[in-house]
């Protein structure tokens, strides 16, 4: 029985690790959700989790919910000494956010698989987390439907370039004149995912595409110059390798996360699975195009941070994170978004080589930086 540890159970990566889970009969020896009390309990009943990590304000609830089983409940604190140190070699990182990185570095230093859905680990300190992993010895496995496709494609031989594809979201086509009305209730209505909000807005700002671009570049240590992305509405083909040869390398299924989160947990094993098959006799057409680099600015300014590197994916992404957050709360127009994470980005202090401190206090001064605008 395969042993996972899974942080962040409760978002929507997760409770589809946990679909993948169930079918395969996988043993959840640890679990972490934020604030969702309720659903924490029933997935700890489930799976009798040694560990459910809270938030320490809901610790007292979870554990009287929990008081008739062994599990333990601890807080948010501990989460990354439980992702090294609980029963299992296989962590599927699916935190939120730059508060996902240092899990990920825990669980390398501790030499296991870490399963990254949490992309904001290689955005930020994907320096650090590569060294961790090369020191150590331990494998990174990308979940990210893109990130994962491009590691199927590999076959060992000099690439040319990577297309990276893009649904290009609900305002594809659209101009900053109609992006200026948009609510967020229009922005989370995504064509062909379902995902949670924050990645939901991204997508829609093309921010998503951006941070994708830098978690690559990391990821398969190719400059940003052999990136090139491509606006795929149908979201069949998930991403492309292209060799020297020009030979194309395409991985396509259904738009179904389950997908690629049981392929990180079976490496390199493959099984039966949960997404649909697809019929292409039924598909009308598989179209591409380039993306609106000209409305939709976050994507070029993603380029621009990870080609100079050092901690300024850590700003443009923390600014991102912010301004977001702001624009669920209606605090900020949509296309705010663009104009408040560039000026965070060009007012950041760029350090080289930073430590995993520099990266956090960067991420703090782009949160102030886009608390100023508004």
């Amino acid at each position: 029985m395969k042993n996972i540890i899974l942080l962040g159970a409760t978002g929507s990566i997760g409770t589809q690790t946990c679909d993948v889970a169930r079918r395969h009969g996988f043993r959840i020896t640890a679990l972490s959700g934020h604030s969702n009390v309720k659903l924490l309990e029933e997935l700890s009943r489930e799976f009798s989790p040694l560990y459910a990590v809270v938030g320490e304000e809901y610790m007292g609830d979870l554990k009287t919910r929990l008081g008739d089983t062994s599990v333990k409940v601890v807080p948010e604190s501990e989460i990354h000494s439980v992702a090294a140190q609980c029963e299992g070699d296989t962590v599927l990182n699916a935190v939120m956010g730059i508060a996902g990185l240092r899990s990920s570095l825990a669980v390398l230093e501790a030499g296991k698989t870490l399963c990254l859905a949490n992309k904001e680990s290689m955005v930020t300190g994907g320096d650090l987390v590569n060294a961790m992993a090369k020191k150590t010895g331990a494998k990174i496995l990308p979940v990210d439907s893109e990130h994962s496709a491009i590691f199927q494609c590999l076959d060992g031989n000099k690439v040319k370039k990577i297309l990276l594809t893009a649904s290009g979201g609900p305002f594809y086509g659209k101009k900053r004149e109609f992006l200026d009305t948009v609510t967020p209730e229009d922005a989370l209505a995504h064509p062909t995912w379902n995902m949670g909000k924050k990645i939901t807005i991204d997508s829609a700002t093309l921010m998503n595409k951006g941070l994708e671009l830098i978690e690559a570049v990391q990821l398969f240590g190719v400059s940003p110059d052999k990136i090139e992305v491509l606006v795929h509405r149908q979201s069949i083909v998930h991403s492309m390798v292209q060799y020297e040869d020009n030979a194309v390398l395409a991985q396509c299924g259904a738009p179904d996360m389950r997908t690629c989160i049981q392929y990180a947990l079976t490496y390199p094993e493959r099984k039966a699975g949960l997404a649909k098959e697809l019929d292409f006799a039924s598909l009308a057409a598989l179209t591409f195009a380039r993306p609106d680099e000209d409305t939709f600015t976050l994507l070029p300014l993603c380029r621009k941070a990870i080609t100079r590197g050092g901690n300024l994916p850590a700003a443009v992404n923390g600014a991102n994170e912010a301004a977001v957050d702001a624009f669920l709360r209606k605090k900020i127009g949509f296309t705010d978004i663009f104009r408040v994470v560039e000026r965070a980005y060009e007012k950041a202090f760029f350090i080289e080589n930073p430590t995993v401190e520099d990266i956090f206090e960067t991420d703090r001064a782009a949160r102030r930086a886009v608390a100023e605008e508004y």
